[in-house]
């Protein structure tokens, strides 16, 4: 019972950590795009400027509408926080330590429906939107509340069909059982290429990240969701985002690169094979974070028709064929024609 309860506070630290670095990166890859130098004041090369914001964030005054809903307008950036963190719980970070008393499983809990719940749980996030949104007494808070609400469901669905194809090739929810499945270079990207750019498509999506953030388009919107708040209500909200798509980063790498497996780990002994387990993990989560900012940065953003057409016209029917075809191709290597 300890050895979780340090585990979930590591986790807990690294995921903030990162969420707070994740702001710092972002600004240096968009400088690195538009020729610039990006954050340089605060600390060498800028490296306080996290921290900075931070303080500055938490000195800032904590206002609240006065027609708002008072109640939900506190609980709407803590349910969307709680949601964010809640995935971790079941990411499978390395392979298990091994110790005189026993051996230390890298993770918290391992599900059998673990795919299941994240999906479940991501869900579930959108109430922090929605209702910080609806009790904020803004219109055009509502209006990006809906937007939200709207593009999470129509992507959630191409997302879900999309990770059935996975369950199918393993035969199990269990995300450990996922990244055993894919030992050493045997990894799902090479059998299912389209789930995996439908996957990352959705995960932009949910995440409501450019070129899908008509949620917060401050050309039409204003701030969208979280035009009403301010101090650490709002780096609540923007904390959600970044701890969010460290996480998404971490399910796609589980689910389609193999998670914490890599190349010649056959030949890796003790625990020194735990230790490349997670960093060939965290690699794989670093490089699609990039790519998650590089692809902010690079392309426009839709306009909602657009974004509306692209999830219910092009991805679930795309995702509908390639679970049609998995099937079909299982079926016949497995003899059930026969």
């Amino acid at each position: 019972m300890l050895e979780k309860l340090i585990l979930v506070g590591i986790i807990f630290t690294i995921s903030l950590v990162i969420a707070m670095y994740a702001t710092y990166f972002e600004r240096k890859v968009a400088a690195w795009f538009q020729d610039r130098i990006g954050p340089d004041r605060a600390g060498p090369f800028g490296l306080l400027q996290p921290l900075a914001d931070g303080v500055k964030m938490f000195l800032k005054e904590d206002f609240i509408p006065r027609n708002s809903d008072k109640w939900l307008f506190i609980m709407g950036p803590g349910i969307a926080m709680f949601t964010s963190l809640m995935t971790s719980t079941i990411i499978p970070w390395g392979p298990d330590i091994v110790t005189a008393s026993g051996n230390i499983v890298l993770q918290v809990a391992d599900f059998d429906i673990g795919i299941l719940f994240i999906l479940g749980v991501v869900s579930v996030g959108v109430y922090g939107i929605m209702i910080g949104g609806w009790a904020s007494n803004n219109k055009f808070s509502l209006f990006g509340a809906i937007r939200a609400s709207s593009q999470m469901i129509s992507y959630e669905l191409a997302m879900g069909i999309s990770v059935i194809t996975i369950v199918m090739m393993t035969g199990s929810l269990s995300l450990r059982d996922i990244t055993e499945a894919q030992h050493g270079m045997n990894w799902n990207i090479f059998y299912q290429p389209l789930a995996f750019v439908i996957f990352f498509v959705c995960s932009l999506a949910e995440l409501n990240r450019a070129p899908f953030d008509l949620a917060e388009c401050e050309s039409e919107l204003i701030g969208g969701y979280h035009t009403e708040y301010g101090s650490m209500k709002l780096g609540f909200f923007l904390f959600a985002e970044y701890v969010g798509m460290f996480i998404s980063s971490a399910v796609i790498s589980i689910l389609f690169f193999g998670g914490y497996n890599f190349p010649g780990m056959d030949s890796v002994e003790g625990n020194t094979l735990a230790v490349l387990g997670v960093v060939a993990l965290f690699v794989k989560i670093f490089f699609f974070i990039f790519v998650i900012m590089w692809i902010r940065w690079t392309l426009p953003r839709f306009r909602f028709d657009q974004l509306m057409h692209l999830g219910w016209k092009r991805l679930i029917p795309l995702a509908l064929i390639n679970l049609l075809v998995t099937g079909l191709v299982i079926a016949f290597t497995s003899g059930w024609f026969n």
